[in-house]
């Protein structure tokens, strides 16, 4: 993977400003899923029948992972979009749809108002949400990789991620100063809704932001824009890079979700912390990803990709369930801290390198479509769902520590990718190669 190191890319667009407008929408994608997991609990009680507590949650944690399952679909129809009208279109274009399912959350009544249309309507928004996501990572990814001056698109591409933190950030602030100001009990009544309402009011800004956004030089020079349908083929005969670029993306996705989303849940309803301790561990998860992931995407456009993915895959394997065990073993805010600090490392320490190795192997004719399609299917598939999957571990199993052998699976899931990724690349080269001889 070392040959796919350099990047050309257009060099009057690789600014400062080019990357935060692009990232800014990115910002409100993570938000609205963060706040979603944040106030799972309050969310259950408003929307799901509360008769049993513990069924309501997994109902919500449920919902929470069904808005991934669109994520195929929308990274197939959107990524197509984006491929052939252009990256500023089509980034604009999800921007919208994130933004109603985002409305749709924050004004639904609850379910003693109008009845089970209430999570119904939950589940629409969230399902919404889901289709808009399946291409913004991917979309975000190419036209910063696009962009990126040569030799530094692992520091440009790594910004994705990074604004994906400041939304965590945003987000667990928010959290510790609505419960510091109106307690548990306002904020699990109504209170969960103002950080949606702020998603809303933020968004006619991010719309102002991207619309100021350049189309690539990369998308303007090709003389060839492919439709749906040669997209939809095209995808369908690497089908090998993207399944392996799925199984790269398993191990970010589910050490993502499990580090932020699943955080203030497993603190409060596992370890008995309180929701103020938990969002103050997730907000320093969050500082923590911001601060290592560009320096790490950085390094790897240093030092490659692949030593990167192999050294942290292989440490997510070894230390996750270890240092999860050595947590409930007697939890403390602290111990907490500690391990959450050290799991966000090996997640930064990862993601900055495998989301720009996943850009450079995809066809550059079908770039956004077969990295979406990628991302899009890791996370319907296992990471949407690993606070579900964690807290039904904990449940049947009693052991408390059960998060960490899911987080060992998906670091397994992305050791076999790394391992037979050039193989991959080498067949498809080898049979673009007869393709040209032969024409």
């Amino acid at each position: 993977m070392s040959s796919i190191n350099t990047a050309s890319g257009g060099s009057r667009q690789g600014t400062a400003a080019n990357i935060f407008r692009v990232a800014s929408g990115n910002f409100l994608e993570m938000y609205d899923f963060m706040v979603f997991g944040y106030y799972a609990n309050a969310i259950a009680h408003t929307f799901f029948p509360d008769s049993n507590p513990f069924a309501s949650l997994m109902l919500t944690l449920m919902t929470f992972g069904a808005g991934f399952l669109m994520r195929p679909l929308g990274a197939m129809v959107l990524g197509a979009y984006i491929d052939h009208h252009g990256r500023r279109k089509g980034l604009l274009i999800t921007l919208g749809l994130m933004a109603f399912g985002t409305l749709t959350i924050a004004c639904v009544p609850g379910y003693h108002s109008i009845g089970v249309a209430a999570p119904i309507l939950i589940l629409l928004g969230r399902l919404l949400q889901g289709f808009s996501a399946g291409v913004e990572l991917g979309g975000v990814s190419v036209y910063l990789s696009e962009i990126a001056p040569k030799g530094k698109k692992g520091f440009y591409v790594s910004w994705q991620s990074a604004s994906q933190q400041v939304a965590v950030v945003f987000a667990a602030l928010l959290g510790v100063l609505l419960n510091h100001l109106l307690g548990n009990g306002v904020m699990n009544e109504w209170g969960w809704r103002i950080p949606f309402a702020i998603g809303c009011m933020i968004v006619p800004f991010l719309f102002w932001i991207r619309r100021m956004m350049e189309e690539t030089d990369a998308f303007q020079q090709r003389k060839h824009h492919p439709s749906m349908g040669e997209i939809a083929r095209s995808v369908a005969a690497n089908w090998q890079i993207v399944l392996v670029g799925m199984l790269m993306v398993v191990t970010t996705t589910v050490s993502f979700y499990m580090i932020t989303a699943f955080t203030p849940t497993f603190g409060k309803n596992v370890l008995l912390l309180s929701e103020e301790q938990s969002f103050i561990v997730t907000l320093c998860i969050g500082v923590s990803n911001l601060f290592w992931l560009p320096i790490m995407g950085a390094f790897s456009d240093k030092v490659g990709r692949r030593p990167l993915l192999l050294t942290f895959s292989t440490l997510i394997l070894l230390t996750s369930y270890p240092a999860l065990n050595w947590l409930v073993g007697a939890p403390s805010f602290a111990r907490l801290l500690e391990v959450e600090l050290w799991l966000s490392f090996m997640y930064a320490s990862y993601n900055s390198a495998m989301v720009v190795a996943l850009t450079e192997v995809m066809p550059a004719e079908v770039r956004a479509t077969g990295f979406s399609m990628a991302y899009s299917l890791a996370t319907a598939i296992f990471g949407g769902f690993t606070p579900a999957i964690s807290s039904y571990l904990i449940h049947v199993t009693g052991n408390k520590a059960m998060p960490g052998v899911w987080l060992s699976i998906s670091a397994v899931c992305g050791l076999m990718a790394i391992v037979v990724l050039p193989w991959v690349t080498r067949q498809r080269a080898y049979q673009q190669s007869m393709i040209k001889t032969v024409s």
